[in-house]
């Protein structure tokens, strides 16, 4: 399907600075591009709390459109359907942040979290006060115990935001953003699936049919209903919401997915206006697009349960790109990257054995790259192998640089290291992992009580448990065995990764969206992963 782009590669920042252009001298860009795409308010003065939001692009225009008074101070934009880097949400942190401090407001998507809380915890170390919220509002998936964040987070915006700008801090704003999640719920229907650039369009909804509880990235919807009349179809997405909407007075959010055209959504907003399945339906914002899927042909709704002071913090006037209005065409402005961006670089030291062993560490996962590859093509993207094969070689290429003398200061700069190279929320977790087990292994720990530290942190983190069909599965029981020797948590981890094959339902990951079948039979290539590291530690 032809579209009107110059490439793919360009374009995210092509468009992010069409918007600078037309935004009359209101928003400014960091000098990042194209790894670090950070826009923000031109007259923010750092004096009130920031919000911060973002993620992957195609949502348009969420999150770029929502920056100004009254809503975002700055977005982080990733490229299409994918998670801004660490360091690009560290940056927009740096830009923002002054003495009141920031609040990430996060969908719950595992790069999102992960990306936006690993730069949480580096902005924290540079003594900056940094709160994160996760928005989860899509009811679509009931059994998942991680519900999508959707756009539901428009009311998180728009209350926390009238908070800030109205001087509230921290405490007070990320209370209020974490009451509105509490109390929004959302789900979307669509007639087609969206076009993502440079990719050929999935056509999988056949006429006459429409997918209820769709996500924002194109996956596919809960189940295929048949698809008869505008009124139908707001019927039936209403009744899904009525058993998870709270007490009246109730504001529906009508959402264009990106595709609909203005007299449909019309039609659907007459039908959501006049329709009786949901009493106490005060309020309406929309129709219009905010958060799309790209081009997707459909609609999602989204229902706050209002508090006392809800509905003026909504109606507070806000100023900002995607708001109706003639401006003037500018440049770009660009601001230059914040200072303290680029971390401090560990000094190198000398241990062959220490340096031998990483050698070797990194040898299983490179030639384990075709394998979890394979693996990973019954329930990802089929990319874990090169994934863990490329950090590997990076690694391995770093050993020089590494402070190998000193434990404590290894273990963090491999995570750093890995943050740096490592792509997917596989390179986030390791990171997060080796960076808790140097700051456990700083106070005293020894190498087995930081490694289970690290495993703690990721879990916390990342949101992964034993059962969940992840490295976990693996990891968990391999350092559980590991005051007995490598053989003992060789066989764990085996045992671990094998067990994986049997779990149908994964409960994280990108995995949590496949279905049983594709499941069954195949371990977790994050689990076999972790396997094969320590059977070869056994050699």
């Amino acid at each position: 399907m032809a579209q009107f782009i110059n490439t793919k590669e360009t374009l995210v920042t092509e468009a992010i600075d069409g918007n600078l252009r037309t935004a009359g001298g209101l928003l400014v860009r960091l000098d990042g591009f194209p790894h670090i795409k950070v826009v923000l308010r031109n007259d923010w003065d750092k004096s009130k709390v920031a919000l911060i939001s973002g993620g992957g692009s195609g949502h348009e225009p969420a999150h770029v459109g929502y920056i100004g008074k009254g809503m975002l101070t700055a977005a982080v934009c990733g490229d299409v359907f994918a998670s801004p880097s660490v360091d690009a949400v560290l940056a927009g942190i740096l830009a923002v942040s002054g003495s009141a401090g920031c609040l990430l407001i996060v969908k719950n998507y595992t790069g999102d979290r992960l990306n936006f809380g690993l730069a949480a915890e580096r902005a924290r170390a540079y003594g900056i006060k940094v709160a994160m919220v996760i928005v989860d509002d899509d009811i679509a998936l009931p059994d998942l115990p991680q519900a999508r964040g959707v756009a539901g987070t428009l009311f998180v915006h728009k209350i926390a935001g009238a908070l800030a700008e109205a001087g509230a801090d921290l405490d007070t704003v990320c209370a209020a953003a974490t009451r509105v999640i509490d109390n929004v719920c959302s789900i979307g229907m669509s007639l087609d699936t969206c076009t993502v650039p440079g990719s050929p369009k999935e056509e999988r909804i056949e006429a006459g049919k429409a997918e209820l509880g769709l996500g924002i990235h194109g996956e596919s919807g809960v189940e295929l209903v048949d698809f008869v009349s505008a009124r139908d179809a707001m019927s039936l997405v209403l009744e899904r919401l009525k058993p998870h909407a709270g007490n009246a007075p109730l504001v529906a959010l009508l959402n264009n997915l990106g595709g609909t055209t203005p007299l449909e959504m019309a039609i659907l907003a007459e039908e959501l206006a006049k329709s009786d399945v949901i009493e106490g339906l005060q309020y309406l914002v929309g129709p219009a697009p905010m958060m799309t899927s790209l081009d997707m042909r459909g609609f999602s709704v989204s229902l706050l349960s209002m508090c006392d002071d809800d509905l003026a913090l909504l109606q507070a006037p806000v100023d900002m790109t995607n708001w109706p209005g003639c401006r003037t065409i500018d440049a770009p402005i660009v601001h230059p990257i914040p200072d303290g961006l680029t971390p401090i670089k560990p000094i190198p030291s000398n241990d062959p054995a220490i340096a031998r062993f990483i050698k070797r560490c990194c040898d299983v996962f490179i030639k384990a790259e075709c394998t979890l590859n394979v693996l990973d093509a019954q329930s990802g993207d089929g990319d874990t192998g090169s994934t863990l094969a490329g950090a590997a070689r990076a690694l391995k290429d770093a050993i020089p640089r590494l402070p190998q003398a000193d434990l404590t200061q290894l273990y963090r700069a491999i995570g750093l290291e890995l943050s740096q190279t490592m792509g997917g929320s596989s390179g986030v977790l390791l990171a997060i992992f080796f960076s808790a087990v140097g700051d456990a292994a700083s106070s005293g720990q020894s190498n087995v009580q930081a490694l289970t530290s690290g495993l703690v942190r990721v879990q916390e983190v990342g949101g992964a448990h034993p059962g969940d069909r992840t490295m976990i599965d693996a990891l968990a029981p391999a350092l559980k065995a590991l005051p007995n020797g490598f053989a003992a948590a060789a066989q764990a981890a085996r045992a671990g990764a094998d067990h994986t094959a049997e779990i149908v339902k994964a409960k994280a990951g990108r995995a949590s969206y496949i279905s049983e079948d594709r499941l069954k039979g195949h371990n977790d290539p994050g689990a076999e992963a972790v396997a094969l590291l320590f059977e070869s530690l056994t050699e």
